[in-house]
């Protein structure tokens, strides 16, 4: 097959891991049998994966293959769009995110979404990563600061904002803003982090801090990455899922499916024949 230029594998020191059973803390989100459905127009087809914890997984495909619709039913935000449906189901943690008795605004505060566009509030910095705390009632000041300081280091934003944590977010550049809403997003120390090409907006050296920031985040979190860039998806993400016309085609280690791919249509897309 022909080759993939430039990329750097995420370095893996188990043979055979595609073929051997998942333990359970790798099926911690479980897609089963899902199909979804935008009115009368159908955009996922039977798929059927799992997702490990506390590892980075890719999902790769052309534009329009289903990789965002999947990437957004995680966390219930389809459920905004008229018309929706599914059959099917998805667990995370091994519940149903679909159980009548979930809340589903409790469901988004486990389920962490950073959007592909920057998209910070005009407020401070302060407030911007404690807003989802004043929603819920939170005031005590100590508490707020600590989550402040908290979510900003972990998002490796601290160091560049601790001296103007009450001036305009919007002040920011591209890169500190799209940090800016990963620390807002992991506020409330969620298990699950969803990216929707976080990167796609920022310059190379802005990208660059992104992707060292996830292989920091993924210690703590459980982390989804939908992109477009598969030098991006390579240097993540520890598995990769390819998807095409909203079939799963294939999701294997991100090593295999990027030197070893099994399925014909993945090789053609990995190596730039298909788009």
């Amino acid at each position: 097959m022909a080759s993939v230029p430039h990329i750097q594998m995420p370095h893996t020191s188990e043979e055979g891991a595609a073929n051997r059973k998942p333990s359970p803390d790798e099926k911690f989100i479980q897609v089963k049998d899902l199909s979804f459905w935008y009115g009368e127009k159908q955009v996922l087809f039977d798929l059927n994966l799992d997702i490990p914890k506390n590892k980075v997984t890719a999902f790769i495909g052309p534009s329009g293959c289903g990789k965002s619709t999947l990437l957004r039913n995680f966390n219930r935000l389809n459920d905004l769009v008229e018309g929706v449906r599914h059959t099917g189901d998805i667990t995370i943690g091994g519940r149903s995110i679909y159980d009548e008795k979930l809340d589903v605004i409790t469901l988004r505060k486990r389920v962490g979404m950073v959007f592909q566009k920057y998209n910070p509030f005009p407020k401070s910095i302060y407030e911007n990563v404690i807003f989802s705390k004043r929603i819920a009632g939170v005031n005590k000041k100590s508490e707020l600061d600590e989550v402040v300081v908290r979510s900003l280091q972990g998002a490796a934003l601290w160091e560049e904002v601790k001296d103007r944590l009450h001036d305009s977010a919007l002040g920011l550049s591209g890169g500190q803003m799209q940090r800016l809403c990963i620390a807002r997003a992991i506020a409330n120390d969620p298990p699950v982090l969803l990216m929707d090409e976080p990167c796609s907006a920022l310059d190379p050296i802005a990208s660059s801090k992104i992707e060292e920031l996830i292989h920091e985040l993924k210690d703590r979190y459980t982390i989804v990455i939908v992109t477009h860039n598969m030098q991006q998806a390579a240097r993540v993400s520890d598995r990769t899922a390819f998807f095409y016309l909203g079939k799963l085609i294939e999701y294997d280690e991100t090593e295999n499916i990027f030197l070893h791919p099994r399925n014909p249509q993945t090789e053609a897309y990995v190596s730039g024949s298909i788009g």
